[in-house]
């Protein structure tokens, strides 16, 4: 297995790099092939940034304490395209309401969208060897914002997708398709292999995957973006042309890739015009000493 710590910074680093990338084109039109990043990321970033600073500060899961991380980096920076949905949750948070309860009042039955995926690489690497502690993290995170469960299943099947990636997993989706007990998900990860012969033809991968803001509709399009290429940039660009939610399903395609391939498969020339580059990498620093203080990098 390469440098884990490479792994922890590839996979944090990965995520701005796919929000930044797909951020250029969301809205377009049609299947685009890009490759230059924003100089800004959006709120897929800012708010892995939180998850990670909770995650440190309590050496593991505090919902309460990481829904006042989102809500500090909210009102820090509101203009980085935040949805409709979480900024009326930390509003609510703010005022005094439940991190557990806040969601519920906004999307009665739950959020079943992607942004709770979108943020999941800090636990993805932070349990990449306990998918049972993986599991309760991936729904404790999802609940403060996408109580659903098709939108915690999300977060947790792409945290699981990181894990698997951080170690280098030969049976990755058969893990993934072991992993997951919603049938809707099970189904499409099913299909992954079978469309690999058919990447090229994006409209077919879409009308089976998905490139939607729902967590079924971009986590399993991530998931094929990433097995079906051969290199980081190949898998970034790759999930980013194929439109729909580009910045989200570029966040999460990164976060995988990047703990695949670590920091040394990243290109150079995205790597240096990344916003904040160094404090994300502090993060992924702190988690992976956390991990792996007292214990064995492997």
């Amino acid at each position: 297995m390469k440098d884990l710590k490479s792994k922890f910074i590839g996979s944090l680093i990965g995520t701005v790099i796919g929000d930044s990338l797909g951020a250029c084109i969301e809205g377009f039109p049609g299947h685009r092939e890009v490759r230059e990043i924003s100089p800004r990321y959006t709120d897929d970033t800012a708010m892995m940034i939180g998850v990670a600073e909770s995650l440190i500060e309590n050496k593991g899961f505090d919902g309460e304490y990481m829904a006042k991380k989102f809500v500090e980096n909210y009102y820090t920076e509101p203009w980085r395209g935040y949805g409709f949905g979480p900024p009326r949750i930390f509003d609510l948070i703010r005022s005094g309401v439940s991190w557990e309860e806040a969601a519920k009042e906004i999307y009665p039955g739950g959020s079943f969208g992607n942004g709770s995926a979108m943020r999941i690489a800090p636990v993805g690497i932070f349990c990449y060897d306990d998918p049972v502690q993986l599991k309760e993290m991936a729904y404790g995170s999802s609940r403060i914002t996408h109580c659903h469960r098709l939108g915690m299943e999300g977060a947790a099947l792409q945290a699981r997708a990181v894990a698997l990636a951080v170690r280098e997993d030969p049976l990755f989706l058969e893990k993934l398709i072991d992993f997951t007990e919603v049938g809707l998900y099970k189904r499409k990860l099913k299909s992954v292999k079978r469309l690999w012969s058919r990447k090229e033809e994006r409209e077919e991968i879409v009308r089976e995957l998905g490139n939607g803001i729902e967590g079924f509709n971009s986590v399993p399009a991530a998931i094929f973006s990433f097995s079906a290429n051969k290199s980081f940039e190949e898998a970034l660009v790759y999930a980013v042309s194929l439109g729909g939610d580009t910045d989200t399903i570029g966040a999460m395609t990164g976060a995988i890739a990047g703990a695949y391939w670590g920091m040394e498969g990243i290109p150079g020339g995205w790597k240096n015009k990344l916003e904040n580059k160094k404090y994300i990498e502090e993060l992924a620093g702190k988690l992976w000493q956390i991990k792996t203080e007292g214990g064995r990098e492997d």
